[in-house]
Parts: structure tokens; sequence; C-alpha cells
């Protein structure tokens, strides 16, 4: 298949990422199309990367999560591919050409990717099906990078009840499951910093979001995948320990610990019952 500049936008959802955004856009070639999706709405971010950067579109928006901000850029790229990757990602220097060099050996595919340079921390999971040495068939990759090829989708694409995990593991679990195919190219390397997407934000009120959005996220998958009551059976262990833990950590004095475990708890009760994802941040 033939991938170029040409027919790639590439998509970057933001909040407040001044500390890393600079490296990855550095590591996209200028002419490359790209669109920022920023949900702090802050404007200076958007004066600031728009004036520094060309071929560059920012888009000031509500934060509704990874995948509504995602669907939103997709929906604005006026090519046929779109190449999702979080802010704290950085492409080599050889990272585009060897992508675009061996899709030319592939037929068709829904989504592709370079992998994480990091080997310790691969970005796929394996479906024991190469193609060649450096191009492997795969069951799911995450999210950081995702080259998706837009005609494979009939337009639904991210699931928007997801607001920070699990989205892009459902889309890959849709996208197999519908016959379609999913690669990761191992001569293309991309760096992944980790978890440092977002600054400014206070890290305990990090973590606590994180906990809670964790919890609803794996109900919600499994019961759409599932079924309800295999996911009730999946999930008690997680429910009876999460309790075990409050209680525990209340008698501790243990106040960090416990507010953890309660969100926890709260996102798994929360998702049993059918609630949105509403758990956000305070200021």
């Amino acid at each position: 298949m033939d991938l170029n500049l040409n027919n790639i936008t590439f998509i970057i959802v933001t909040y407040n990422s001044e500390e890393v955004i600079n490296n990855c856009l550095d590591s996209i070639p200028k002419e490359a199309a790209k669109i920022i999706i920023e949900n702090s709405k802050n404007i200076e971010t958007k004066k600031y990367l728009e004036n520094k950067y060309d071929n560059i579109k920012v888009i000031l928006s509500e934060n509704n999560g990874m995948g509504s901000s995602n669907n939103k850029g997709i929906n604005l790229s006026k090519t046929q591919f779109a190449f999702i990757i979080n802010p704290d990602t950085i492409f080599k220097k050889d990272t585009l050409n060897n992508l675009f060099n061996s899709a030319k050996l592939i037929d068709d595919f829904a989504i592709i990717s370079p992998i994480n340079d990091d080997l310790n921390y691969p970005n796929y999971q394996p479906l024991n099906k190469k193609i060649n040495e450096d191009i492997i068939e795969v069951k799911s990759i995450d999210g950081f990078s995702m080259l998706i090829n837009k005609k494979k989708f009939n337009n639904n694409f991210f699931d928007e009840n997801f607001f920070l995990f699990l989205e892009n593991d459902d889309l890959c679990k849709r996208t197999i499951n519908s016959g379609n195919k999913i690669y990761v190219i191992k001569n293309s390397l991309i760096e992944h910093k980790g978890f440092s997407s977002v600054s400014k934000i206070n890290k305990e009120k990090l973590e606590l979001l994180r906990n809670w959005h964790w919890m609803w996220s794996k109900v919600y998958f499994n019961k759409k995948h599932h079924g309800f009551f295999q996911t009730l059976i999946l999930i008690i262990p997680s429910l009876l320990s999460s309790l075990l833990r409050i209680f525990i950590n209340f008698i501790l004095f243990n106040d960090k610990k416990r507010k953890i475990y309660q969100v926890r708890l709260s996102g798994i009760l929360n998702s049993i019952m059918s609630k949105n994802s509403w758990y956000r941040i305070k200021s």
C-alpha cells in the first residue's frame, strides 16, 4: 500500500503538554499536515504552536476524552490516513521512511504502526503471524502510535464512551473482529516517554483520575465485548479488594491509599450501573 506524507495527517491530542510537544513536532517533517486537539482550550498554546510550526492547525476543545478528541482530529483531516500519536512520542530519523517502504509490501491494512524503541515495553500484542523479518501482523497496538486507514472504519473510529483507557484496545478488537488487519513494522522505531503528556496537573489528582477511569474502562470494555455476567465474575475480586483496602487504610490513617481505592471502587460501581465516565480532575 502506498503511504507518503501527502496522504497522511498527524493527529495529536494535548492537555497543557508544553513540556513535551515541541520535541514531538520537531521530529515530524515540516511539510506534513498536523492537527492538534488542545483540550485545555489554552489560546496561548494555539498561538504559539501555529506561529512556530508549518502546516499545523490547533483546535481548542472541551476535554471529552482521548477517543472523542482523536475522532475530532480524524474527522477534520482531509487525507486517507490519520496518524494518531501522543505528544510524548518522538520519531527517529528513519522511522517514517522504513514505515513507508514496508507498507509497499502489504496489500491492505486497517492500522499500522512503528514499534516502541524500548523493547522491554512492546506496544503490541502479537498474533504469531510474520510477513517478513520487519512486518508482523498483530492483535492490537497501543494508542500512542496508530496509523489508521480511514476507509476501513466507515466513520466508526474510537468509542467516545471511554475517557482515558482502553479506547485503543476496543478499536483494535473491533478491527480484528471485522476481518481487517493490524501490523507493526519492526525496523520502524518510535520513542515513547510515557506518562509525560500532561503537565501542570497535581500528581495525586492525576493518580486518582487514572485509577477511577482504569476500573470504569475495564468494566465497560468487558461488558461491551463479553457480556454483563462474565464481566461481573471478572470484576468481583477487584471490587472486594478495593473494599478491604479502603477499610485497612482507614484503620491505618493512610488517606492517600484510601482515596485511591475509593475511586477504584467508584469506577467499578459506576460502570456496572452503566453510568457514564464522569470523573474529572477538579481545579
